[in-house]
């Protein structure tokens, strides 16, 4: 028996797993632990049921993912309308040191993954998806270059992108705490408690969330996407492998940075956050009832191996590259338990991460503010701009 959804059916689907993915966690608490997101939660068991029905030649499920991408290209822009060069500035030099140790670590990700790939003699692709596409990207990332790595000749991209991306916020969120803690009582590291932290992410202007500023927001968004379709014509003709995405979040930085110095607009980051959110819950939920965990088969032990490689090169990175740059202090060994699950997850779990190290040892405000800068849009561009040159150069 075969069950054909088209785009509307497939997209109602992926809503209705968002929902079932929510409900499982909260039911067990060991999901909210990890933060796993909903999408990840429903989509997966969605896959494992979809899988033993399949196999069982029971039932065959055909979606339509047509809508897959518009989702996924308004998560992304929308993170192009929070690069504020206002707010990198009040960061001051820790967010760009912060950001260069991240770009660093995805970069030193990307590189082990290929070399461990080119030893288990598998393509270079998959090294790349088990290395900064998720570990740095996360499952957003991760889907978003899949479908271009499975044009490129890496069958079940997909499946092996989502499959990489949750052993990160698993294990980022594993070794976090334990690096913060050797740091701490090896180097005898005490809070400062005199400390203040000198901004907040927050936008200090009340934003309202009614229909007209949703419009509004909605409206930007589009432009900037269809703006960055032009931008990437323009880099293809340069022979330079772009995802779509990374072309509609430099044109919405551009609209942010050029409204905010002249004066003449501003975006309301609230109606984009909404925005951003949607896109991404329906994009991930599309992508996970999506999976063909059946191509996973044969890539399952090479990707095991570079996914070890990748989690103790993360943790020894944090512990002796993060920790130093960033400082030498309490602050900084709380942000090294963040770029574990930051730099192997997402930034809930780096922050996560952060607060069971605060709640045993004391604050570090410092260390909550950098952060989630680098991670809410910066490291994206740099990643993004990483993972184009390895996939340029190793996948000719």
């Amino acid at each position: 028996m075969e069950i054909k959804l088209d785009m509307m059916q497939t997209t109602a689907l992926a809503v209705v797993i968002y929902y079932f993915g929510e409900w499982l966690r909260t039911k067990f608490t060991i999901l909210y632990k990890f933060c796993i997101p909903a999408p990840v939660v429903g989509g997966l068991v969605f896959s494992i049921l979809n899988l033993i029905l399949r196999l069982s030649n029971i039932l065959k499920i055909d979606l339509d993912t047509t809508l897959q991408s518009p989702f996924m290209m308004v998560f992304f822009t929308s993170i192009g309308f929070t690069a504020s060069l206002e707010l990198i500035k009040k960061g001051g030099i820790q967010v760009l040191i912060f950001w260069a140790c991240a770009a660093g670590l995805a970069a030193l990700q990307d590189a082990l993954g290929v070399a461990l790939a080119g030893i288990l003699n598998v393509s270079p692709l998959l090294g790349l998806i088990c290395g900064s596409v998720t570990m740095t990207g996360g499952h957003g990332t991760g889907a978003a270059f899949a479908p271009l790595y499975e044009s490129m000749g890496l069958k079940g991209a997909m499946t092996a992108a989502m499959a990489a991306a949750t052993w990160g916020l698993v294990f980022g969120s594993l070794i976090g705490g334990p690096v913060a803690k050797s740091l701490i009582e090896r180097k005898k590291l005490q809070p400062n408690k005199e400390e203040k932290p000198k901004g907040s992410v927050v936008n200090e202007i009340e934003e309202r969330v009614t229909y007209e500023e949703l419009f509004r927001s909605l409206a930007l968004l589009l432009i900037a996407i269809a703006i960055g379709a032009v931008l990437e014509k323009f880099f293809k003709n340069l022979g330079l492998t772009l995802p779509s995405y990374v072309n509609s979040m430099i044109i919405a930085a551009i609209i942010l940075n050029t409204g905010e110095l002249s004066g003449k607009w501003s975006v309301n980051s609230k109606c984009m956050d909404i925005l951003g959110n949607i896109g991404l819950n329906v994009f991930l939920s599309m992508a996970l009832i999506g999976l063909k965990l059946w191509e996973l088969a044969e890539l399952a032990g090479p990707m095991v191996i570079i996914l070890i490689g990748q989690t103790i090169i993360t943790g020894l990175f944090a512990m002796y590259i993060t920790f130093n740059f960033t400082g030498r202090d309490f602050d900084a060994a709380v942000m090294s338990a963040g770029h574990c699950g930051f730099g192997m997850g997402a930034t809930p779990v780096a922050m996560a991460n952060m607060k069971s190290v605060v709640d045993r040892f004391g604050p570090a405000p410092r260390a909550f503010f950098v952060l989630p800068i680098v991670g809410a849009f910066l490291i994206d561009f740099a990643n993004a701009l990483i993972i184009t040159t390895f996939t340029n150069i190793f996948a000719k």
